[in-house]
């Protein structure tokens, strides 16, 4: 029997990458993973947004847990498949208190355990207003556990809160707290085997991290709270055991999670922070684990266990797993936490696509719709109609016509007769479709019933209908005609009534005069409270690793180094113009990338994806990868510690990369 964890940092990104884009639905990644239960975390969904393919595969049975609160946030989901292995009982939630998704809640048959944590009972941490979570319950609302019975053990996914800042270490090491009691009480006073798997967002031991082996940091490796906290809760100190360490003791590099905004996977620069805890009682039952860095989809990799199908004991006694998980060959349906027993999938609740689904309107017995309207229309009626349609399409395109050749007699004065020839075909043969399309199609039902009630043919239907003149309105101004009078020079608009009129296509395509001096530069530069500065010591004091967090690495076109943009209409020669135009050209070329200090090697642009005054800006850093010891700052990095084969601490806007350039190219010229 396999279990298997992994962290997905969201179901709805997963299909995006290979091979899972190559897989229709929910069942077939299931499948392609290969084990009997598959624990997800980070689901990053909500009950309302999960796609039906992933709430209910046909294979397996599905458990989730949500926040309450916030959606696409956190999240965890158990699939398990239902011809190997179906559970006993399921609860969302540590604090058996969470009852988000039961009506009626769990009855005490159904529940796991009778006893449960009490918040008096656990040396809670207090928060920043030194108070603690006196109701239990509030670390279960945001979605990250899901405990499942099956028999033999009861299994804990988990998704444990990141200590994203000071703040935020109060709430993790309560939540941590309250997942040691109640595992305490399973052991002690259910004397049940327990199996915690999921992202822990913790490293066990130094060789657990990157940087963990060097000096600086394994000496004060234990002091977090965090690791000293789980330190103590693992074997052999405490009552859990890290299985998959326990195969490879000695193994470095064992890494389940990587930075991948920094590029750490390139260079396994990582964390071990995904595992399999299990109580001594169930070690009998373990074959062997591992992790598999070699799936990608997400910025962790999944880790999974073997258990022994039958294990005989010290009196010769053999035991079958699937006897003890009571799997006896007879169908049991699962726990109601289950997804299928969710109203939208058990038949008791209409779904919202069902409202917008496809709907048979033809009545049994009688004739098509076709068939109804072409009957009731008159030939006559028909015909009218016909001609209605042709004279607007006509209209349409006779007047896009001569917005065309207006525009041809404006940007070329002297009235070339072969470039009209050469445009009007095009104008003639696109409009048609573009006509049709846009105009108002007259109600053909319509048509005919007005045509019928009148004793008289109305001549009007050998030509496009004239549209009534709209009247004036106090709160509207008055709209102008369409079409430009006579005297009006192009490219100006008439001004009524102190309101100008709305301007005209051609007035778009006028030629624009030629700027009477060069460009100054100077009003292009930023403000000087985000103008960053070019000395070296306060560049060495930015942290490269938080403008990466929410960066996005710029990829350059094989063919980017040449492009430039120059004025329309100037020329090398004559006037100043070529120097206008060589100066245009150096501002929007693209910048050509600095080269770092240290390894003299081009440097890497990103962009600033971060809401504040950055957002938008442009920056170059070291383009080697990441490792252990890489140069991360001096308040971060001891200088003795620093390898000079990963990244160093180069940074530089593009801003002055692009100032640089312009002062380097007005050197030359004044050369």
């Amino acid at each position: 029997m396999r279990l298997l964890t992994w962290n997905i940092n969201g179901i709805r990104t997963l299909p995006m990458y290979h091979p899972w884009n190559t897989l229709k639905t929910g069942e077939n990644i299931l499948n392609e993973l290969g084990a009997d239960v598959i624990c997800f975390q980070e689901m990053k969904s909500s009950r309302q947004a999960l796609e039906k393919h992933v709430a209910l595969p046909e294979s397996y049975d599905a458990f989730f847990s949500f926040p309450t609160s916030k959606g696409g946030y956190s999240g965890v989901g158990v699939f398990t498949k239902t011809a190997c292995v179906v559970p006993l009982k399921a609860e969302e939630g540590l604090s058996g208190r969470l009852q988000s998704v039961l009506k009626p809640p769990l009855s005490q048959d159904e529940r796991i355990t009778c006893s449960y944590p009490l918040a008096h009972e656990i040396e809670l941490v207090e928060d920043e207003t030194l108070n603690t979570h006196n109701d239990l319950a509030v670390l279960d609302k945001e979605g990250r556990a899901l405990m499942l019975d099956f028999g033999v053990f009861v299994l804990i996914n988990l998704y444990c809160p990141n200590e994203t800042s000071d703040t935020r270490l109060p709430y993790k090491m309560n939540f941590h707290l309250l997942l040691a009691e109640r595992v305490r009480r399973l052991v002690e006073i259910d004397k049940r085997e327990v199996i915690v798997t999921g992202d822990m967002n913790i490293c066990a031991a130094p060789v657990d991290h990157c940087d963990g082996e060097l000096a600086s940091n394994k000496e004060d490796f234990w002091i977090h709270p965090a690791r000293k906290w789980f330190h103590e809760w693992l074997d052999p100190v405490g009552p859990m055991v890290d299985v998959v360490r326990r195969c490879w003791p000695e193994r470095k590099g064992m890494f389940t999670c990587w930075n991948q905004k920094i590029s750490a996977r390139d260079t396994n620069y990582g964390t071990r922070i995904d595992y399999f805890l299990l109580t001594k009682g169930l070690l009998r039952w373990f074959k062997n684990g591992d992790i598999l860095p070699c799936i990608k989809g997400s910025d962790h990799c999944p880790v999974y266990i073997d258990l022994h199908d039958e294990i005989v004991t010290e009196s010769g006694e053999k035991l079958l797993l699937k006897d003890l998980m009571k799997m006896n060959g007879e169908k049991r349906d699962p726990p109601r936490l289950a997804t299928r027993y969710w109203d939208e999938y058990s038949g008791k609740q209409k779904l919202l696509s069902s409202f917008f689904g496809k709907k048979n309107l033809v009545v049994a017995g009688s004739p098509p719709i076709a068939s109804v309207v072409t009957t009731s229309i008159p030939s006559s009626a028909g015909e009218a109609a016909e001609t209605l349609l042709s004279a607007n399409k006509e209209s349409n395109e006779q007047r896009i016509v001569d917005d065309a050749k207006e525009i041809i007699s404006i940007s070329d004065p002297s009235g070339s007769s072969q470039t009209l020839s050469e445009l009007l075909p095009f104008v003639q043969s696109t409009p048609s479709n573009l006509a049709a399309s846009s105009s108002p199609q007259p109600d053909i039902a319509g048509v005919a019933s007005n045509h019928s009630n009148q004793a008289k043919p109305s001549s009007s239907t050998s030509g496009p209908p004239k549209r009534k003149k709209m009247q004036a309105d106090s709160n509207y101004p008055a709209q102008s005609s369409k079409k430009a009078k006579k005297g009006v020079p192009a490219g100006k608009t008439k001004v009524k009534g102190g309101v100008p009129a709305q301007p005209k296509l051609s007035s778009f395509f006028a030629t624009s005069a030629a700027p009477s001096s060069s460009p100054n530069y100077a009003a292009s530069e930023p403000d000087e409270d985000l103008t960053p500065t070019s000395s070296l010591a306060n560049r060495d004091s930015k942290d490269v690793d938080a403008f990466l967090d929410d960066a996005v690495d710029i990829v350059p076109s094989p063919s980017s180094s040449q492009f430039s943009l120059s004025v329309p209409g100037s020329s090398q020669n004559g006037n100043g113009k070529g120097k206008n135009a060589h100066a245009w050209s150096t501002l929007f070329a693209r910048v050509e990338p600095p080269r770092c200090v240290v390894h003299n090697e081009p440097a890497r642009e990103f962009t600033v994806n971060k809401p504040g005054p950055n957002k938008g800006k442009t920056f170059f850093i070291c383009s080697r990868p990441v490792g252990p010891g890489y140069d991360a700052g001096r308040d971060k990095r001891l200088r003795e510690e620093v390898d000079p084969h990963y990244r160093c601490k180069f940074f530089k806007w593009s801003s002055e990369v692009r100032k640089d350039a312009l002062r380097e190219s007005e050197r030359k010229n004044a050369s």
